[in-house]
């Protein structure tokens, strides 16, 4: 998609600002190629530097904080993960009219699976499933709380407007059903764990069908894993389903939170990104497709 505007309160970057803050900050990388990378990211423009490196600046002051957070967890969680994750390589000041911190990462090869279009679906279930797993057995003591890992209750406000902003363009009635399903459900009891808290498409990378990497961790921390089981609905057709369930290990309740999370996350995000992130509207579309169609099998 193009470098188009998101958000009320996002800034402008572009190439350009990316090569004179790293000359300005990182000598010794001036003069490598900077090129704009197509992305249906939401919070960080991204920038290929050279071959071997990418560049992440925040769109807007909501993702700023997650600088920081990425390029300290990351560095603790990354060599007990299961498949590869961003290596952080320096982190940049503001300057040259930028106004916030930024990132380098190495860069990791692989691309994004499409949701309808898996290569290996089964394989890619178990392949999640092992990192979701993985990721959840890391020590979470001092971790810092999920952006995405409390109750399901404390997203009901935001979904129920996003819902009101859907009317007569989806199935509101059949979606405020499922919602409110996924309200009644247990929450988790046991200590909290490691989440990723944005297993989208976007944020996985495949090579020959099979997970190589796993990118973007602005939303890590701990809390309620059942976030971690959206793929499911938002990338596995229903087949592969139950083989990354049971990778995964997720009981009857756990299993109903993650779906309450997907159908929360592409609620919220449909009417928002409906003219502003095409891809980001048709997966959240793909979602609730998913779920309803799951529920009516039910």
């Amino acid at each position: 998609m193009t470098a188009r505007r998101m958000h009320p309160d996002e800034v402008d970057a572009d190439a350009p600002l990316v090569s004179r803050l790293i000359a300005a900050q990182f000598p010794r990388w001036a003069g490598l190629a900077v090129r704009r990378l197509a992305s249906s990211g939401t919070e960080n423009a991204m920038f290929r530097l050279g071959t071997d490196k990418v560049v992440r600046l925040p769109r807007r002051p909501g993702a700023v904080e997650n600088v920081a957070r990425e390029q300290h967890w990351l560095a603790r969680l990354g060599p007990g993960l299961r498949v590869a994750a961003p290596v952080p390589l320096a982190e940049g000041a503001p300057g040259e009219g930028f106004p916030w911190p930024w990132s380098v990462y190495g860069w990791l090869d692989g691309r994004n699976p499409v949701a309808g279009a898996v290569e290996e679906p089964q394989s890619l279930a178990a392949d999640l499933g092992a990192f979701v797993a993985g990721l959840r057995e890391v020590d979470a003591r001092g971790g810092p709380p999920s952006h995405r890992g409390g109750p399901l209750s404390e997203r009901d406000g935001y979904t129920r407007d996003a819902i009101a902003q859907l009317r007569g363009r989806i199935d509101t009635d059949a979606v405020t059903a499922l919602w409110e399903e996924a309200l009644r459900v247990p929450g988790r009891t046991v200590p909290p764990v490691w989440t990723h808290g944005d297993l989208s498409p976007g944020n996985v990378l495949v090579t020959g069908g099979r997970l190589t990497a796993v990118i973007d961790f602005g939303c890590v921390g701990v809390g309620d894993p059942a976030v971690d089981l959206i793929p499911a609905w938002n990338l596995l057709p229903a087949s592969a389903r139950h083989t990354f369930r049971e990778a995964v290990g997720a009981d009857d309740d756990e299993w109903a939170r993650g779906r309450g999370w997907a159908l929360s996350i592409s609620l919220i995000q449909l009417p928002y990104y409906w003219e502003t992130n095409p891809p980001l509207a048709e997966s959240s579309r793909h979602v609730i497709k998913e779920i309803l169609t799951e529920a009516r099998a039910r």
